[in-house]
């Protein structure tokens, strides 16, 4: 991290997290926390809870949490950096000057000079559609295909002119040198030529990160020229497989989903009918590492890609990815028209928002562009067709999911259930297409005993931060080596050590800044409001709470018990406490006033 522990404190203690997310979302007190809808899913009725006395939010629909810090970087997509240097501005706090090696000045400074120059091409090139007699070919192209001004200024389409040395010479005047305008890669060099720019005679798409910053560019010719579309080449500052067209302005879009197209008419077409949530990936077939970005934003994506051979047969491949990333997909029929662009000119945004109500589930999609490959007629090819379907099935991890879809399936092609059923589980024990199990936290679960002392954890942690008074009549049994899931160990060690420094006040917030990985952040946010059971009398909550902090030190006996076989000391001292503070605590009572 660039700034000190004492500094990002300082920067969270004085900004209340109320008053922030106020500015994004519209909340209402209701008891001891503030309500509103979530602003990273879609809902109609409100789960997002915000605590005055935590100083964090917990979304109870989508399992989002954190703290004022992680909800810019998740809401803005900032980086830490750059969220505590707004919060800091806002707070009036002085933020230190930031010390960089030689090494890390100059790579900062050619990063910083290679956005410069795409800016200052992207203003070339705007100019050049607006203002130059040579741009109104490309302003006629526009208008054709029924681009409003608003549309063209809020996506900054511009025109590369007449050849390529326009671009060059205007940056050269701005200052910049031939090697940062080719490293940018807005030109390039040839012995014959010189440097020039690739892009001429073309209606330009600049290409923006998520922050809203120039890092390359998209060409699409004038004429009968080839190629057809020409993109900016990759550079330091432009990676096509990790930046995806219009997300800067889909990921505020919160309609609770993402559209994916496969060009720059197709999003910018259906971003002038409203739908903004739409992107498109950058000359480059979709990619894990799209699928990963989309993820920080949604957990379904419609696929809107073109209705012919090579549109299906990259909607196929996207499925897998979007897939193995944990992702929803669905499909949505374009027919009779070929992309969005198209659909849209011909019925409007009514008929293209009932085409996204009617989107096809991505598994009876696959399904169905598998049908196309085998003769119903013949029993051979359908025999085929129905093992295909059963090793597909075999790809599900939950039983109860893959029995909805084997049903499912079985009414829909006209198969018997049994003996679909009893071919899956055939394939399932020959290990056919055995599905790969992804952890969905930073903490991962190995089998339903670990998944119960974690739990355990979980709620002994939000136990004491919602009744922080109960932790000097705890401490003498329970400490962070009782917490056997690393992340919460760590958590544990930060709240007792600021419980012993506090005289018995704390704040969860402060933790949450000390994890750099965006994953944890989430997860140790999580621990912290883990649902308690509902209990009526103060009695049943102190139960509750000696059963918490029983089942944590049984755990962590048992776990010690382990390492001491492995002879390690730490563990044979562990396990020695450990029994006596379980004999202890079976005879304990503990009250929380």
């Amino acid at each position: 991290m660039y700034y000190s522990d004492e500094i990002v404190e300082e920067v969270r203690a004085k900004s209340d997290i109320v008053a922030v997310i106020s500015g994004y979302v519209n909340l209402k007190k209701k008891g001891s926390n503030h309500w509103g809808c979530c602003p990273f899913h879609n809902e109609k009725t409100p789960s997002f809870a915000v605590s005055e006395n935590k100083q964090m939010y917990h979304c109870f629909g989508c399992g989002e949490s954190g703290n004022v810090i992680t909800f810019l970087m998740k809401y803005e997509n900032y980086s830490f950096p750059e969220a505590i240097r707004v919060l800091a501005d806002r707070a009036g706090v002085k933020l230190p000057e930031i010390e960089y090696s030689e090494e890390q000045r100059q790579r900062a400074g050619r990063r910083q000079r290679l956005l410069d120059v795409n800016k200052e091409a992207a203003t070339f090139f705007y100019y050049q559609l607006r203002k130059n007699p040579h741009g109104e070919v490309g302003l006629a192209y526009l208008k054709k295909r029924e681009l409003t001004d608003e549309t063209m200024k809020k996506f900054g389409l511009g025109f590369a002119g007449k050849n390529g040395t326009e671009l060059v010479q205007y940056l050269r005047k701005k200052g910049f040198r031939d090697e940062e305008i080719r490293d940018a890669g807005v030109a390039t060099f040839s012995e014959r030529n010189g440097l020039s720019s690739q892009f001429w005679n073309r209606v330009m798409f600049p290409i923006q990160d998520v922050n809203h910053r120039v890092i390359g560019f998209g060409g699409r010719v004038m004429g009968d020229g080839e190629p057809k579309y020409l993109n900016s080449p990759e550079t330091d500052i432009f990676d096509k497989r990790r930046n995806l067209y219009g997300l800067n302005y889909a990921r505020t879009a919160r309609a609770g989903n993402v559209i994916l197209c496969e060009g720059y008419m197709d999003v910018i077409a259906m971003h002038q009918a409203g739908f903004g949530q739409a992107v498109a990936s950058l000359g480059t077939a979709f990619t894990p590492e799209q699928a990963h970005l989309l993820h920080r934003y949604t957990d379904q994506v419609l696929l809107a890609y073109d209705s012919d051979g090579a549109g299906v047969k990259a909607a196929l491949r996207a499925i897998g990815i979007l897939r193995d990333e944990g992702m929803t997909a669905k499909v949505i029929n374009m027919r009779p028209h070929k992309d969005p662009d198209e659909f849209m000119k011909a019925l409007g945004r009514e008929a293209f928002q009932e085409r996204i109500n009617q989107a096809e589930n991505s598994f009876f999609y696959e399904i169905r562009m598998l049908q196309t490959g085998y003769d119903q007629k013949d029993p051979e090819e359908r025999t085929k067709f129905h093992r295909e379907i059963a090793a597909k099935l075999c790809t599900f991890e939950e039983e109860i999911e893959r029995e909805n879809y084997l049903q499912a399936v079985a009414e829909k092609y006209g198969i018997g259930v049994d003996n679909l059923r009893k071919l899956v589980i055939s394939y399932a024990g020959a290990g056919v297409n055995k599905p790969v199990t992804r952890p969905k936290s930073g903490v991962q679960t190995k089998n339903a005993a670990q998944e119960g002392a974690k739990r355990a954890q979980k709620l002994l942690i939000t136990w004491i931060a919602d009744y922080p008074q109960i932790y000097p009549k705890i401490k003498p049994y329970v400490t962070e080596q009782d917490f056997t899931e690393e992340l919460y160990a760590r958590v544990a060690e930060r709240m007792f050590a600021a419980l012993e420094k506090g005289e018995g006040k704390f704040q969860p917030a402060e933790v949450i800044s000390t994890f750099e990985d965006e994953e944890q952040q989430k997860a140790a946010a999580e621990a912290f409001y883990e649902e308690l059971p509902a209990m009526e009398t103060v009695q049943e909550k102190e139960q509750a709470l000696h059963d918490v902090i029983y089942a944590v030190k049984k755990n962590s006996l048992e776990y010690y018990k382990q390492k001491q076989a492995e002879r390690n000391i730490e563990a044979i001292t562990q396990v020695l406490q450990g029994k006596k503070a379980l004999l202890e605590l079976s005879k304990l009572h503990i009250s929380l006033n």
